[in-house]
């Protein structure tokens, strides 16, 4: 592996090697060059520093971009893309398009606000900051987005087709199940992120029984979700919280997440096991606009609105739109309930309650998902007694809560028994989005226990098909 040949396709791999973050990959066939995800990186400085370097290739000669799904590690870098000069279509499912038009202006709006903050306070080494992009670009790039329906093939070109299939996950995400026509017929299964099969709102993944080539994620390739009962670990830690008069602060991702936790706290508060007349607020306006989504999209997963009411929504839990409302929270009296972006704690409402918050022991921090390497999240994790937030440093005394069982993300078992219900083999798998640990482990399991061929590839690294 690594060296390219003559005529047949070939895979680009330019992200989520040796991390979890920015998957884009390029697959090529003859005049054919289509990129499926394009995501932003996230973590660690050496990481994101990749979204400011130029693509191995001109923008303008990508016929297209395929998505697996809405997370901004898949699709954040689409505005960038078209920015420099991409003037394709972007086709992904329609859960995945209106997931976009909230996370991509969302995603230009933050970068805009930090890079304004780091001129004004003067924590960056320029002294006028730029964003990537702008919420103006953002706006602009939902013009390129086409919807695909699901389980059809649909043609992209002369040489290639691609099917969508349910991936679990998050709403909307699929498996791209891509052919390439080129003198002999090669299927490159694309997997994105695979979902679970005891989630509490997705659906299972789609089985797959064959393909030529497979793209795997790795996220979880050397462990498993620990097994507890996930309404008593949540209310355990609220009532603890309550008792000493304090706040459960949780960062979460908008999408999959905040839905999960909605769930499981109206469910508490239903039963009784949380009291009734706890606030509770979901300081997120993207999540809020997320949540909205994940309603009109009930067929996609477990979840159904009942009676006409949302599962969502109880007397306690309050919706909070707008920034004023958001600084009040930063007064309130009493125990409280405050769900806000961002999940890894790199900006977003969060921060601003974090330094109000964090220095105080009777704070619960509750981290519900994965945290990448150079993140806050990963830091408060480690053990941090201190994080920097907009350049100061910032006491943490709160007690740190850690729940992994809530990821969206497939574990190892999960990643086993899905491709066990393969026919046979792929020629080839590629592992990606894991960091290094990871992705060896699952690429041991894979050749000890199936017996498949496995390929780690490196960044920037060309292979042929």
């Amino acid at each position: 592996m690594g060296k390219t040949g003559q005529g047949g396709p070939t895979l680009q791999f330019l992200g989520a090697t040796d991390t979890v973050t920015g998957s884009k990959f390029l697959l090529k066939s003859g005049e054919s060059n289509w990129m499926v995800d394009c995501g932003l990186f996230q973590g660690i400085k050496e990481h994101r520093q990749r979204n400011w370097s130029p693509l191995p290739f001109a923008a303008r000669d990508i016929q297209g971009v395929l998505l697996t799904h809405a997370h901004i590690d898949h699709s954040g870098y689409i505005p960038l893309l078209i920015k420099n000069g991409f003037r394709g279509h972007i086709f992904a499912s329609e859960p995945t398009i209106e997931l976009c038009k909230i996370l991509l202006p969302d995603s230009g709006y933050l970068q805009e606000e930090d890079a304004k903050y780091a001129s004004k306070k003067g924590y960056s080494r320029h002294s006028n900051a730029l964003p990537l992009y702008t919420y103006a670009d953002a706006i602009h790039a939902l013009s390129y987005f086409q919807p695909i329906p699901n389980g059809d093939v649909t043609k992209l070109d002369n040489h290639m087709s691609v099917q969508l299939l349910k991936a679990g996950h998050i709403l909307g995400a699929r498996f791209l199940q891509v052919t390439v026509q080129n003198g002999s017929r090669n299927r490159i299964l694309f997997a994105g992120d695979i979902g679970r099969y005891d989630s509490l709102v997705a659906n299972a993944p789609t089985p797959i029984h064959e393909t030529d080539y497979l793209v795997l994620e790795s996220t979880y390739g050397d462990r498993t979700h620990p097994e507890e009962d996930i309404f008593t670990r949540m209310a355990d830690i609220i009532n603890a919280a309550v008792k000493d008069g304090g706040k459960v602060l949780i960062p979460a991702f908008a999408v999959g997440r905040t839905q999960d936790i909605l769930f499981i706290i109206k469910k508490l508060t239903e039963t009784g096991r949380i009291p009734a007349d706890l606030p509770v607020y979901l300081n997120t306006p993207l999540g809020i606009d997320a949540t909205s989504i994940y309603l009109r999209f009930a067929t996609e997963h477990k979840i159904r609105n009942g009676n006409g009411k949302s599962l969502f929504q109880a007397p306690n839990i309050y919706y909070v739109h707008d920034m004023e409302a958001s600084k009040r929270l930063n007064a309130h009296e009493g125990p409280a309930v405050i769900i806000a972006g961002s999940g890894m704690i790199t900006g977003g409402r969060i921060l601003h309650h974090l330094k109000a918050f964090a220095g105080n022991p009777t704070t619960r921090l509750v981290i519900v998902g994965y945290q990448a390497d150079g993140t806050r999240g990963r830091a408060l994790l480690d053990g941090a007694k201190s994080i920097k937030i907009h350049g100061q440093p910032i006491s943490v005394r709160c007690k740190v809560e850690h729940i992994d069982s809530l990821s969206a993300h497939g574990d190892v078992a999960d990643i086993m028994h899905w491709l066990k219900q393969f026919d046979r083999p792929p020629r080839q798998t590629f592992l990606v989005h894991g960091e290094p640990r990871c992705s060896q482990a699952l690429a041991e399991r894979l050749r000890d226990e199936l017996h498949w061929p496995v390929y780690i590839p490196r960044y920037l690294e060309t292979v042929s098909l």
